[in-house]
């Protein structure tokens, strides 16, 4: 092997392990072994810069690695990195590797750069499935359920709004060392005037009291803004709350108010870290500090002006994020700034699914904290700029073979301006039946028409609507007839029908969201629903058998309301129908059976069809009704 060196160079060639040796300030790459041509399948290597060949790694760290080793001369470990490698039939395929990429000297010069890594996806993927079984990972998936379900319910926002000209995404990850609820939140708040409040605050401390000062503190800017106050008044309202309340002292609060038509925007950093902008080419800023105080230190809140473009990306965070172990805030900052663009344009991991602003929610973390851990809890709101989507306009021929395309363009333009599958599948069924119904009024005129319009307002709130020149026909109390209003009335927010003799025109309205991502937590699993065997309420009509004169009996709770809601509007078309309810022999009404008659007495309002609910005296539901309203106090 001495005499021959092809000998040494098949040697190596055969090495179990990824092996890459590039050469010059350019890493040329001079060999691979078989190992790592086999995971980069088909692709040119020899003499091409290493950015070349491995450049769907780029946004993922793994190339700016072999740079820095180059420049530096010190050497980079990396453990357990998950990587996403384009293969060449355009899938990609996950692995996970350990790797040493270490400076190359000869006779006392860099030569070059020599990277040595082993596919460790299999281990991993085996110890994932053996923690999956573990005593361990229960106690802590059931500590992180109680998390989940507490920040859900009770601190965090349910969904951020979709929103006219704005995509906006939220993440969070709690701290690795503590596994309670601490005090950074997010919020997005809709204005009355068009524009999107975003605002991320940090409490100090973690806990049950940084938890509950957090929850105060949102509850406090949430009303004001909602109010339509501005950036000044808010947390002013805020700092005074602050002073009052020892453990509220000192909270950092970033808050941005944001026209997404005109992309103007206000903002304050009220102690806070700088809000990032990423452009649609990646080139990032961070917008100029304002100066303002923490909450309850007796400071002021001056306000800052900005604009930003279609296409730019506003992100919002938390200190975690730059106070991860090993970096300094500069570095810190340069990081986030660099991993948020390469996210944003999707030049990081692969998730074609999500939005620009989802991305950099999710991949930033991950790429980020995988390298130093995080003491901190981490925050990230984003909001991108988008281009405003047209309103929906649809005139039909009143013909049934048309609902499957109108159903079919509703759904494209549900898509477009941003809604979830769930949202699209309520609103697609519901203006499905309201059409369906359209096309029964109408279609006994020749070259009758129906009308579809749709809208998506600045609240966040789509309106939807059918219109048809026909003559109303009343639901018909038939087994297989009538039941399109009440099932179009279950699925969204709000249902009204307007009819006349030039024809009817049916609105229906549904608030859009999109969840916020609580990370690096095991979901939970669904709780099942309650069997009819488990049911023991039961709704009963009175003499005559008509259904709309009925008599509950039992329980109305938790268990029991949604059933009681869908039977009552069932029975009752959707709320288009007069109804009369004897709530007696109820013997229990909780806040859950309280809502579903209030949902119930707010459909029939809209119809202007009256809704009777009647309790004897004395009664628990009598008692009850009468505190919230439903009755009048006897």
């Amino acid at each position: 092997m001495v005499d021959d060196p092809s000998l040494v160079l098949a040697a190596v060639d055969q090495v179990p392990f990824i092996l890459a040796v590039c050469e010059g300030p350019e890493l040329r790459v001079l060999t691979l072994s078989a190992a790592t041509r086999s995971v980069l399948a088909g692709r040119e290597f020899r003499g091409r810069p290493i950015r070349e060949v491995i450049k769907d790694l780029a946004g993922q760290q793994f190339v700016d690695a072999y740079y820095e080793v180059y420049r530096t001369g010190e050497p980079v470990n990396g453990r357990e990195w998950r990587a996403h490698i384009s293969a060449p039939d355009g899938s990609v395929h996950e692995m996970f590797a350990n790797f040493t990429i270490t400076p190359w000297v000869v006779d006392g010069e860099r030569r070059g750069v020599i990277g040595i890594g082993f596919d460790v996806t299999e281990a991993v993927r085996q110890r994932q499935a053996e923690a999956e079984r573990t005593a361990t990972l229960q106690r802590r998936y059931e500590q992180s359920r109680e998390v989940i379900t507490a920040l859900q319910r009770e601190l965090l926002p349910a969904g951020l709004p979709v929103l006219p000209g704005a995509q906006v995404a939220a993440s969070y990850l709690l701290a690795e060392a503590d596994s309670a609820a601490g005090g950074d939140w997010f919020d997005a708040v809709a204005q009355r005037d068009g524009r999107i409040a975003l605002i991320v605050g940090d409490v100090v401390g973690h806990g049950v009291t940084a938890s509950g000062v957090m929850g105060q503190l949102r509850a406090v800017l949430q009303d004001r803004l909602e109010e339509g106050a501005g950036i000044d008044e808010a947390l002013t309202a805020a700092d005074r709350f602050a002073a009052r309340v020892p453990a509220a002292h000192a909270t950092t609060v970033a808050l941005v108010a944001l026209d997404p038509v005109s992309g103007e925007l206000t903002y304050c950093t009220a102690g806070h870290p700088a809000p990032l902008v990423v452009g649609p080419a990646g080139a990032t800023r961070y917008l100029p500090l304002t100066g303002g105080a923490p909450l309850g230190t007796g400071g002021t809140f001056p306000v800052g002006r900005d604009r930003l473009d279609v296409g730019d990306l506003l992100l919002l965070y938390s200190d975690g994020i730059l106070e991860r172990p090993g970096r300094d805030h500069r570095t810190s900052a340069e990081e986030l700034a660099h991993v948020a663009a390469d996210s944003a344009a999707g030049r990081a991991l692969h998730d074609p699914a999500a939005t620009p602003a989802e991305r950099v929610c999710t991949h930033t973390v991950e790429l980020l904290v995988r390298a130093t851990g995080h003491t901190d809890d981490i925050t990230l709101l984003a909001v991108q700029r988008v281009p405003v989507v047209p309103d929906l306009a649809l005139e039909l021929p009143a013909d049934p073979h048309e609902l499957r395309a109108a159903r079919r363009r509703l759904g494209e333009w549900l898509g477009r301006i941003g809604a979830t599958g769930e949202d699209v599948f309520a609103l697609q069924h519901a203006v499905g039946e309201l059409l369906a119904n359209a096309v029964e009024h109408a279609g006994t005129t020749v070259g009758a028409t129906v009308a579809v319009t749709a809208t998506l307002t600045p609240a966040g709130v789509v309106l939807a609507s059918v219109a048809d020149s026909g003559r109303w026909q009343e639901p018909q109390r038939q087994v297989n007839r009538g039941r399109g209003l009440a099932l179009a009335a279950q699925l969204v927010a709000l249902l009204k029908v307007d009819h006349a003799a030039t024809g009817t025109v049916a609105r229906v309205s549904q608030p859009l969201s999109r969840p916020a991502r609580l990370l690096d937590l095991s979901t939970a699993r669904a709780a099942a629903e309650p069997t009819a065997d488990e049911v023991t309420f039961r709704i009963v009509e009175q003499a005559g058998g008509d259904e709309t004169r009925v008599r509950v009996e039992g329980p109305l709770d938790l268990t029991t309301a949604t059933l009681a809601r869908q039977e009552l509007l069932r029975r009752s078309r959707g709320g288009t129908v007069p109804m009369t309810v004897d709530l007696s022999a109820v013997t229990h009404l909780s806040s859950a059976g309280v809502s579903a008659l209030h949902h119930v007495a707010g459909q029939h309002a809209a119809q202007d069809a009256p809704l009777v609910l009647d309790a004897t005296p004395g009664t628990p539901a009598q008692v009850i009704l009468a505190l919230v309203a439903l009755l009048p106090a006897r």
